[in-house]
Formats: structure tokens, C-alpha cells, sequence
């Protein structure tokens, strides 16, 4: 699966605590466990899936970065930055992640020089998601368009090596946020979404000719985007080892 080895030391170490107290919900012990259906996250307020700490008492959820977090980091994308961790977004005025561009509304690395804001999760996605086949590096910027707002720059981007996928952060929250009412609702009735890889072929036949000698690449291109899709998502949403193709077809349905 797509995963660094820094982020997959990281969470075995994690999951070695079953239980924890938390400063958030004082009033119960949260308990680790993995979940295949989408969840809220109670510290950064932002959507996660996968493996999380939750009170069994209380319908309370915390994404793993949320839980366990680090007083202080630092991130190679701003290397003169000492980011500080907070419960809550300082001062009075409202901040945005530098990552995906949504607004700061619960937990949050700060960096008081520079003012820069970074959800947890967005804060730990991994340098490099790899799975043998599909080779995809986190970029501050990126020259190419993005295959789901067509534009170049903007946020954070996931890129793959052969330079032929890239995907904004910021779209991918999107997506999640547009298609959150659907997915939720799944959830709560206890049925995972439709099963399915989720598709860019729209987008990818528009770079390819339509002769009958470029189906099969297209087809194959198609096939890698999707699973490199797959895994950007499941990273930004908080856990980068979970496959989630029938939500991720969800939301790519509306790219």
C-alpha cells in the first residue's frame, strides 16, 4: 500500500496504546480501534477514516495525529518554522490551513513567527506514498494543472513521479466536504458506499488520442490514476494504509 516507512513507525508505535486519556474528553478513556466508515474528527473537526481513538460512551472521534500529537514539529516546506501544537486556532481572527486551504476550527499547528496554520493531518501527510508501482511525492507547488480543478499552483499537491497524475489537498477536501452528507448517512446506516475504482478517464482521454491503438493505455492509465487517487485520499483523510475505493468513487463521481 502507499505509505512511508517514517508514517508506518509512526502508527505501529501508536496502536501499541489500546487506550489512552485525553485532555479533549477528560470524562472517559478512548480506545483505538479501525473503522471502514468515514468519521468526524471532534479535535480538528476535519473528516477521517481508518484507524482513530474513540469513547465508547460517547459518540466522540479522534483521528490518530488528533490523539496523539506532537508539542512541537517542524516541516521540511518551511524549514526557518518551529510549528507549536494548540487546541484551539489562536487570536481572534479566522486562519486557513497552509496545506488544503480549509479554515482552522479545532486543533492546529501554529507557528507564531510566521503565522503559517496546519491541520494535524495535513501537517503528518507523508513525504511519499509508494506501493511499487505508483511512485507519488508531496509538493508545496506544482507547475501542472490539477486533474480535478484544472488549475496549476494553489495548495499542496500529491504528484507522481512520471509526472502524469497530480491532485491538489485542497481538492481533495473539497470533494470529501461536497460528498461528506452521502458518506455520512452510509456510515450511520451501517452499508459501505458502492465498491469501485474510482476513475479520472474523462479527464485522462482528453491527453491521449481516441485511436483504437491508445485504448489500452488509456485504460492502464486510467487504472493507476485511480488507485493513486485512492491513496492521496485515504492520506489526507488520515490514514495513508486504508483503501477506501467505493467512498473514493464516490467522490470522484463529482470531479
Amino acid at each position: 500500500m502507499y505509505s512511508s516507512n517514517k508514517y508506518q513507525k509512526t502508527t505501529n508505535t501508536s496502536m501499541k496504546n489500546s487506550e489512552i486519556s485525553h485532555f479533549s474528553h477528560p470524562k472517559h478513556k478512548l480506545s483505538f480501534e479501525y473503522s471502514q466508515f468515514p468519521f468526524k474528527c471532534d479535535g480538528c473537526k476535519e473528516v477521517g477514516i481508518g484507524s482513530r481513538y474513540k469513547c465508547s460512551t460517547c459518540d466522540f472521534d479522534l483521528h490518530m495525529h488528533c490523539a496523539i500529537p506532537s508539542p512541537s514539529i517542524f516541516h521540511p516546506f518551511y524549514p526557518k518554522c518551529s510549528f507549536q501544537f494548540f487546541s484551539r486556532p489562536p487570536g481572534d481572527t479566522p486562519r486557513y490551513c497552509n496545506a488544503c486551504e480549509k479554515g482552522i476550527l479545532g486543533f492546529v499547528y501554529h507557528c507564531t513567527e510566521c503565522g503559517f496554520d496546519l491541520h494535524p493531518c495535513c501537517a503528518k501527510l507523508p513525504m511519499v506514498l509508494d506501493d511499487g508501482e505508483v511512485k507519488l511525492n508531496l509538493y508545496r507547488k506544482v507547475s501542472s494543472a490539477c486533474h480535478r480543478c484544472g488549475r496549476k499552483g494553489r495548495s499542496w499537491s500529491y504528484r507522481s513521479a512520471c509526472k502524469s497524475y497530480n491532485l491538489h489537498v485542497a481538492c481533495v477536501r473539497e470533494m470529501v466536504v461536497e460528498s461528506w452528507p452521502e458518506i455520512h448517512m452510509g456510515s450511520k446506516k451501517g452499508r459501505r458506499l458502492e465498491n469501485g475504482i474510482p476513475s479520472l478517464k474523462n479527464t485522462l482521454q482528453s491527453s491521449h488520442g481516441s485511436s483504437r491503438s491508445s485504448k489500452g493505455k488509456v485504460r492502464k492509465c486510467c487504472e493507476m490514476a485511480g488507485m493513486a487517487v485512492q491513496f492521496v485520499v485515504s492520506a489526507v483523510l488520515g490514514d495513508p494504509t486504508v483503501l477506501i475505493g467505493g467512498i473514493v468513487g464516490s467522490l470522484m463521481s463529482r470531479a
